[in-house]
């Protein structure tokens, strides 16, 4: 059973990893107003939607198989505050920070209504860190880390995020579009 828990909590914090990294993605994408492979903009912004809700489970899934598995040896306060676990204090720190930001986007999101856009979108700035921390936190503390499998996943990862951020500092970004076209309505 041991091996079991350990190898669930490893496969659910890489496959999390991946879920997350195209959830950062599909969300550059939506901002940008455009359809991406046929789906509208909304249905762009659902798959973004579900993507991360299934990442943020597979973040749990990972956390709670973790603190089951007597190999792991993590004790609750581990999970939820940054940098006092006892084995790679730093790389177990920079995941259980990630989380924190994690959760904070989650309430942000669930309450977006109540809480309004500009709160909302400030807040959301938050994954541009939390993504990157989680994504350092895996090349860390994960046992996998050495495996070419698992490099090629992560180099994939960041090359995605990468080429999202490069699409979104575009000057015909949609947002970017609509200010220089009310630049030129004054000039």
């Amino acid at each position: 059973m041991d091996q079991a828990l350990w190898a669930l909590g490893r496969g659910t914090g890489v496959t999390a990893s991946v879920f997350m990294t195209l959830s950062v993605v599909l969300g550059i994408a939506t901002r940008s107003g455009r359809p991406i492979l046929t789906l509208p903009r909304f249905g762009v912004l659902e798959v973004h939607r579900t993507t991360a809700l299934f990442g943020t489970l597979l973040v749990l899934l990972h956390m709670v198989t973790l603190l089951a598995d007597p190999y792991a040896q993590l004790k609750l306060v581990d999970l939820v505050v940054p940098f006092v676990g006892d084995y790679r204090p730093v790389w177990l720190g920079l995941g259980t920070l990630a989380f924190d930001l994690l959760l904070v986007v989650v309430a942000t999101s669930v309450l977006r209504r109540r809480l309004g856009a500009r709160v909302f979108r400030a807040v959301h700035w938050a994954t541009y860190a939390l993504w990157p921390l989680a994504l350092v936190h895996g090349l860390g503390n994960g046992t996998d880390a050495g495996h070419i499998w698992f490099l090629a996943t992560t180099v994939a990862s960041i090359v995605l995020v990468a080429a999202a951020g490069v699409f979104r500092l575009r000057a015909d970004y949609v947002e970017y579009a609509r200010s220089r076209t009310a630049e030129r309505v004054r000039s």
